[in-house]
This record gives structure tokens, C-alpha cells and sequence, in this order.
């Protein structure tokens, strides 16, 4: 009897811990609709996930952390734009983040631009801009300050 109750509380436990991953949108026309329905600005996370120093650092100091899990649950909707060297990639996601990294003239990873977004009836997506920001040392405090000053400004 104790080994099913230790079996469903570990269960339990998996659920709950997997209900609280933050979920990371790649299809930025949907992120765009979330984001318009709940009034939140899109954050949008430029990355090289299998081969960028600073943007792997920034992921493990400030996005997995729970100050970064709450702060975004409560103020914006989050956009992984990803340029995976070995990791596969689907052509379509490919191809968008090519011409999202062009039209933010992305330079350098990781880049994160806060922004609000809308589609057109011809399915044109268009962004108004409200800043942007990188690597900030001192963990998510530091980083949380610079995203607050940027999305308070909208």
C-alpha cells in the first residue's frame, strides 16, 4: 500500500512540476493572437540554443528560473526565435526566423525584443516596438529590472 501512495504522489508531483514549464511559442502569427487576446507584449527570445555561450548562460540564470517563471506568466508572452546549428529544424520555423531576425536587424545572440505585434487580413505581420535588451549580469533580479523598465513604457 505505501509503494502505490509513494507511486501516485511522485505522479502527482511530475504533473504538477510539468504545469508549471512556461510555454515558449516558435509560431509567432499564434503567439501574435495570444498575446493580442490577453493585452500583453510579445517577448521575443533570439537564440543559438546548441551553440551560444551567452544565450545557453541567460537561459540557465534568468529564463528557468522561478522569479523569470512568474514575472512572464504575469506580463508578457514568450517567442523562442531559434538558429540551431545541429539541431533539425522545421523549414517553415526556419524561414520565419530568417526574416524576423532580418527585420529586427538582429546582430548578435541572444537579443530579446519586447514588442506588440498584429497580422493583417493578407496574413502580414507587423510590430511595434518597445525595446530590447541581451545578457544582463546579476541574475534574474538585474535581468528583470531592464525588461520591467522596457514593457512599462508601453
Amino acid at each position: 500500500m505505501k509503494k502505490i501512495y509513494l507511486i501516485v504522489v511522485f505522479c502527482i508531483g511530475i504533473v504538477s512540476a510539468q504545469a508549471q514549464d512556461l510555454k515558449w511559442h516558435t509560431d509567432v502569427k499564434e503567439a501574435i493572437t495570444i498575446a493580442n487576446k490577453k493585452k500583453k507584449p510579445l517577448l521575443l527570445f533570439f537564440t543559438g540554443s546548441d551553440w551560444c555561450g551567452w544565450c545557453i548562460r541567460l537561459q540557465k540564470e534568468v529564463l528557468k528560473t522561478p522569479d523569470f517563471k512568474k514575472w512572464a506568466t504575469d506580463n508578457v508572452v514568450l517567442v523562442e526565435l531559434d538558429y540551431p546549428r545541429r539541431t533539425p529544424q522545421a523549414p517553415e520555423i526556419k524561414k520565419q526566423n530568417d526574416e524576423l531576425q532580418q527585420a529586427f536587424a538582429i546582430q548578435g545572440f541572444p537579443t530579446v525584443h519586447f514588442a506588440k505585434g498584429t497580422v493583417d487580413k493578407e496574413g502580414k505581420i507587423n510590430f511595434a516596438g518597445l525595446g530590447s535588451t541581451g545578457y544582463v549580469s546579476g541574475g534574474p533580479a538585474a535581468w528583470l529590472e531592464v525588461a520591467n523598465g522596457i514593457i512599462k513604457k508601453k
